[in-house]
């Protein structure tokens, strides 16, 4: 029983001190680029230069930036911001629901910038054409508009006339969430065929924070039904370019999101790619659509521009039938347990209105189904605890480890006990506490989410830490809030109502854990350590009332 205890916990430091490790040394494998050779390409992002007082290298504030070409503002439930007519590009939006910090005064969390901004994120669409004599839109093109403003109920339709008898129409609505339809149609009014290539591509200068997460940031596409996860720097040596018929790619942050959505019916070539000013880009280039002379050529392609909100993520997989759209939330190796962790918690949230207490509802219930297993856990662990003098009589009587091995599970069969049944609970814990922890790390739900007294973010550590009490420098390590330290009392609470190791060595290693945990814990979401506190306490209740049954 006691190498089987031993063996979870160490079991248990080292899935935390995974994911530790993971923050800063975890990579994916290199995902292999397609053979196949795109033959037009989307163009590169570029700067804009219709300002002819900018001057390279300068940086400008996003109002700034704005003001330099004419725009089309941009409003609805979810989103405020604009896009630029000279270029057609998406390239300022701000989210209207979250805010960047708890101050009350906090701005909204801004999303897509202009370029010659500290941090340029645009989306742009538009054709290419094999043919150089063809002239197509380009980022200087200016579009005549009409329409003032975009709206869930109002388009806008851009128009622009080649000179040479093509002429290009690109209509732009968002429904009242985060989805732009762009629907492009081109008028040929010459005399010959004219073959075109629809093209999107989202661009960006990510900031780095120079902190890793176990939560996918990069670049992220569903491509031929297969996720494609991408790092920054798997692509400093080369691009990666994939064929689909269907998907979306583009850009992944833990709580934010872009992508270009494809269109399902048609295959396209996708590429991931930085240039040498360290801007990256995901694009697409459509099949190629042949105009008859006189008739009128049309492609559709949405842009997803918003929060990970996952059930909205869920309901465009299914009414706007995207490929897997879900799998832009990070919900890692335990899928099948984390995202109905999300939706209980979300269930439970919509009854109570506080996701802390949902929290502890859900640890309650999952206490609740493991009722039965725990209480033959603690039953086991009760009669080993009562059999402790006998078998130290044993360890005392025997110096031969063999013998002594025979013995004490003779000893087991006489009075029924397996050793190993106290372990179960503990081990069906493990695969619970991650799907938990990555819950709270990438459901937008939880992200700001208050709960009582100083908690005002779940997602978050415990604010009130050992530094802000004592007013003391305190290593960052040691630097716990109060939460976490209420946990390491409850582990070990917990630890005192289970058989005590015979060998002094594991008995100091067992006196530990609960101060490892404490401190190991004291850095994760405070959601998280509020869960496995109440989990603890749930416990020790259980297990005192079967103590007490066994041992008179």
């Amino acid at each position: 029983m006691n190498d089987d205890i031993k063996s979870f916990y160490m079991a248990i430091i080292l899935s935390l001190a995974l994911i530790f490790a993971t923050n800063y040394f975890f990579s994916k494998k290199g995902i292999t680029p397609s053979t196949e050779t795109v033959t037009v390409a989307a163009p590169a992002d570029e700067e804009i230069s219709d300002d002819k007082n900018q001057v390279e290298n300068v940086v400008l504030s996003v109002e700034d930036a704005v003001k330099t070409a004419p725009n089309v503002k941009i409003e609805t439930p979810a989103l405020i911001g604009s896009f630029r007519t000279r270029g057609f590009r998406i390239d300022n939006l701000w989210l209207k629901k979250y805010k960047q910090t708890l101050a009350e005064d906090s701005p909204d969390v801004e999303l897509l910038s202009p370029a010659k901004t500290a941090n340029p994120y645009y989306a742009e669409f538009g054709w290419l054409s094999a043919d150089n004599s063809v002239k197509v839109p380009t980022a200087d093109t200016l579009w005549t508009v009409k329409g003032k403003e975009l709206t869930p109920q109002t388009p806008v339709v851009l128009e622009w006339n080649n000179g040479q008898g093509l002429k290009f129409v690109t209509q732009i609505s968002v429904d009242e969430n985060y989805l732009f339809s762009i629907t492009q149609s081109v008028e040929n009014n010459t005399n010959k065929n004219i073959t075109l290539y629809p093209y999107g591509l989202i661009a960006r200068s990510p900031v780095f924070t120079g902190k890793n997460s176990i939560v996918h940031e990069g670049m992220i596409g569903v491509l031929d039904n297969t996720l494609e996860e991408i790092r920054y720097d798997d692509l400093d040596d080369e691009n990666q370019e994939f064929e689909t018929k269907g998907g979306w790619l583009g850009f992944s942050d833990r709580y934010w999101f872009s992508a270009l959505i494809m269109n399902k019916d048609a295959q396209s070539k996708t590429k991931f790619s930085k240039n040498k000013n360290n801007m990256y880009q995901t694009d697409f280039v459509g099949a190629p659509i042949t105009i008859a002379a006189g008739s009128v050529g049309t492609e559709q392609n949405m842009l997803y521009a918003g929060a990970k909100e996952i059930k909205l993520l869920d309901q465009y997989t299914e009414d706007k039938q995207i490929s897997k759209f879900d799998l832009a939330v990070d919900f890692g190796w335990y899928y099948f347990l984390t995202k109905p962790f999300f939706y209980i918690l979300d269930f439970l949230y919509g009854l109570i209105g506080n996701m802390g207490w949902a929290i502890l509802l859900f640890a309650a219930l999952l206490r609740l189904v493991m009722f039965p297993i725990a209480n033959k856990s603690y039953e086991s662990m009760a009669k080993m605890k009562k059999i402790q003098p006998k078998i130290k009589e044993l360890q005392e009587k025997y110096e031969d480890k063999v013998k002594l091995q025979q013995e004490t599970l003779e000893l087991y069969k006489k009075e029924k006990i397996n050793p190993a049944a106290g372990c179960l609970p503990m081990f069906i814990q493990i695969p619970v506490f991650f799907s938990l922890y990555k819950v709270l790390n990438i459901a937008i739900e939880i992200r700001h989410a208050p709960f009582i007294g100083w908690i005002k973010d779940l997602s978050a550590p415990d604010p009130l830490t050992l530094s802000v009490i004592t007013h003391l420098p305190i290593p960052g390590f040691l630097d716990i809030g109060v939460w976490p330290i209420v946990m390491g009392l409850t582990m070990y609470i917990q630890q005192k109502l289970n058989p005590t190791p015979t060998s002094k060595d594991q008995a100091r290693m067992f006196a530990l854990l609960p101060l490892i945990f404490m401190f190991m814990m004291g850095h994760f979401a405070s959601g998280l350590v509020i869960y496995w506190t109440l989990s603890n306490i749930l416990s020790i209740i259980q297990q005192r009332a079967i103590v007490k049954k066994n041992m008179g």
